[in-house]
């Protein structure tokens, strides 16, 4: 049995799709549906069983987990990266993963869990995914701390080296439009054209980038969740690794590919960045692939304009979903 925790969620259902793809259907989906529409990204996803989030850790603590798991991959997170509530992102995204790990690493089941590129900060220290440095990243914001504080847990209860941590980068693709502003610009952008025939950009406070040139690293959810499933093939590669495209992007690039994915000419406006953002803003990050692809990782990843390609002709413009 596989638990995939956040199973309803952007990646975590992309996650059951290919699961679903590989002819495993012998899942158990855990979630807090809540009031949005992410139950769409189960429909047509074939799996066991649904437990909500609560119960399952409940299950987990008293250890009346009723299955013979093999392993949970962990996606459960409240990902909001402007999340002001510091007490409840420690308690879902540090201490309920803690817990999770604690007893996968107790009962020798495999665990794979969600980190972030939010923990590396400003990227002034660079994206390498070297354990021995992880005391030196200092997050932005209290989403990226509170994955960078179980990255360093892990590390100083020496289980780092049995479990996995994925850092993931700028994911987009099909089954994200529930998360709000968390959204990928893809999926923004989308819209914006299909309602105004323009994309908005921040403008660029930082001299070394023009607007619109500031670069991030797109990777393509598909591309996210074989890197995220290569450790499920392989129990015995551990540690925290990148998942990215690993060659970073303008914004510019993002929004030409995604006016020529929808056939309509290129018109960008560039507006003011946020006060609230201008401390926190990253003007580049691009995840470094060594690490992952030295462990044996050897896909090729979809390109920025072929993953736009494919996300819109075969899912914004269908109103798709994965599984659907």
């Amino acid at each position: 049995m596989i638990v995939v925790t956040g199973g309803a969620g952007f990646i975590g259902s992309a996650i059951v799709w290919k699961l679903n793809q590989l002819g495993k259907t012998n899942i158990i989906v855990v979630d807090e549906l809540g009031k949005n529409e992410k139950w769409k990204n189960l429909v047509g996803l074939k799996y066991r069983d649904f437990v909500n989030k609560l119960e399952f850790i409940e299950q987990v603590l008293d250890d009346v987990v009723p299955y013979n798991i093999e392993a949970i991959i962990h996606m459960g997170a409240n990902s909001s990266t402007t999340e002001k509530d510091a007490d409840h992102l420690l308690d879902n995204n540090f201490h309920y993963t803690k817990e999770l790990s604690k007893y996968c690493v107790e009962k020798n089941i495999r665990f794979i869990y969600a980190s972030s590129a939010a923990t590396y900060g400003d990227g002034s220290l660079g994206f390498d995914d070297d354990e021995s440095k992880l005391e030196l990243l200092r997050p932005l914001n209290m989403y990226g701390y509170s994955k960078h504080l179980f990255d360093l847990w892990a590390k100083t209860n020496h289980i780092s080296d049995r479990i996995a941590g994925i850092k993931y980068f700028n994911v987009y693709g099909p089954n994200e439009y529930h998360k709000g502003d968390m959204r990928s610009v893809v999926h923004k952008a989308f819209e914006q054209i299909r309602d105004t025939g323009k994309v908005r950009l921040f403008k660029s406070l930082n001299p070394k980038y023009k607007d619109g040139e500031q670069m991030r690293d797109f990777v393509y959810v598909k591309d996210a969740v074989d890197m995220t499933l290569y450790f499920l093939d392989n129990p015995n590669i551990n540690g925290i690794f990148n998942a990215g495209a690993g060659k970073a992007r303008t914004w510019n690039d993002l929004v030409t590919a995604l006016f020529n994915a929808v056939g309509k000419p290129v018109n960008i406006e560039y507006i003011d960045l946020p006060a609230q953002l201008k401390e926190k803003y990253q003007y580049f990050t691009e995840a470094n692939l060594i690490k992952i692809k030295d462990a044996g990782y050897n896909q090729t990843i979809t390109s920025l304009e072929d993953g736009i390609y494919d996300y819109v002709k075969n899912y914004l413009l269908r109103n798709m979903y994965l599984g659907s």
